[in-house]
């Protein structure tokens, strides 16, 4: 372990899906080491000045860079906001004396990694998606120490560790913590219950369709916990069993431990919670350019952990058909339960936090 306070800067911003591993990393290191000096980057854009002081790092705000994905526009501009960006990744770096830099990716990851090699500071990638995106393609390419989600992300060299998620999530046990989770809901203790949840912005197309089949739920004796996301409007119908509609919840676990089975989108944190609690799932993934998202999913479908519906065709007559006869049987749901526990990982942050270490003693080493 280094005895010295190791000054670490975790560059992944703008989405949750890169901001909450690099704090769960943060989180990790602190564990091993509360000696640790950890700052994070981000931009004015997205959730970084949101979700990054809440978990008490400091944040450093450098100008967002995204990186463009084919030959346009946006890429024509790129080497005047890069330049800006990197100059002021690497004031940070210089002021906070960093030792490593870890990339997960987003807006701030290619301009801090660019700063890092410049300065030789060792760099670590860690990867959620399958896919990844160009900035931790172009850091993967400055270092040996590259981590993934799971072996079917698309890095050289890359080795499997799982997703950095938070202890609250893979500390938790459901079973023993699901009729406080249900009581607190407003939920019956007994009797399925199906979470429903589009991430953190809510998701149009699942609240339509939830919220279109309540009667075929009711009627099946399914209890819904239907997270709408902030500025989507869905009305609870009355219901019995009962259907729980919020807005939002701050602690996601106790929506795991309420839960029999979800309905979500498919981004990498959502999968690799639910994975790490058992929860089985009908995956919804976003409708985009690359099909990120549905590559996320297979994993767990082909593992038999979950179902996978395309956003076009997830309707009330796909829920009746597909959906409805899962929920009705506990046996299919306690399989799936099983086969989600047995594909997650549970320690990803605490591995990569030691990889992270090392780095530091390697550097410190070499240096004399």
């Amino acid at each position: 372990m280094i005895s010295l306070s190791p000054r670490i800067v975790v560059a992944g911003g703008h989405s949750a899906g890169h901001i909450e591993p690099a704090m769960n990393l943060a989180d990790a290191v602190r564990r091993l080491n509360p000696s640790a000096k950890i700052t994070a980057l981000g931009t004015v854009r997205g959730l970084d000045t949101t979700l990054i002081p809440a978990r008490g790092y400091p944040l450093e705000l450098i100008p967002p860079v995204p990186l463009p994905r084919a030959v346009n526009r946006a890429l024509v501009r790129m080497p005047g906001l890069l330049r800006d960006a990197v100059r002021t990744a690497g004031e940070v770096l210089d002021r906070t004396r960093a030792e490593v830099v870890v990339s997960f990716g987003g807006y701030v990851a290619a301009p801090a990694v660019l700063a890092a090699r410049r300065r030789r500071i060792p760099i670590v990638v860690h990867e959620a998606n399958v896919r990844p995106g160009v900035a931790n393609r172009l850091a993967a390419r400055m270092t040996t120490r590259v981590f993934t989600a799971s072996a079917e992300v698309r890095l050289a060299n890359a080795t499997a560790i799982g997703i950095p998620l938070r202890r609250s999530i893979t500390g938790l046990d459901r079973a023993a913590s699901r009729a406080k989770a249900r009581w607190q809901f407003g939920l019956r203790a007994k009797g399925p219950v199906l979470l429903v949840t589009g991430g953190s912005q809510g998701a149009r197309t699942i609240n339509a369709a939830i919220s279109g089949s309540a009667a075929i739920l009711r009627a099946a004796n399914v209890q819904v916990l239907h997270i709408s996301g902030p500025g989507h409007k869905v009305t609870a119908p009355e219901s019995d069993p009962p259907y729980v509609v919020l807005p939002y919840v701050d602690e996601m676990r106790y929506a795991y431990a309420a839960a029999d089975f979800a309905v979500c989108r498919s981004g990498a944190m959502t999968c690799a919670e639910l994975a790490a609690v058992g929860l089985p799932a009908v995956y919804v993934p976003l409708p985009e350019r690359g099909g990120e998202q549905r590559l996320n999913a297979e994993p767990a479908v082909a593992a038999g952990a979950a179902l996978l519906v395309d956003d076009a065709e997830f309707s009330p007559a796909w829920i009746e058909k597909s959906l409805l006869p899962v929920l009705t049987d506990p046996g299919q749901i306690a399989a799936m339960s099983s086969r989600a526990s047995a594909s997650g990982a549970s320690d990803a942050d605490v591995v990569l936090a030691r990889h992270v270490l090392d780095a530091i003693a390697e550097r410190r080493r070499f240096s004399g």
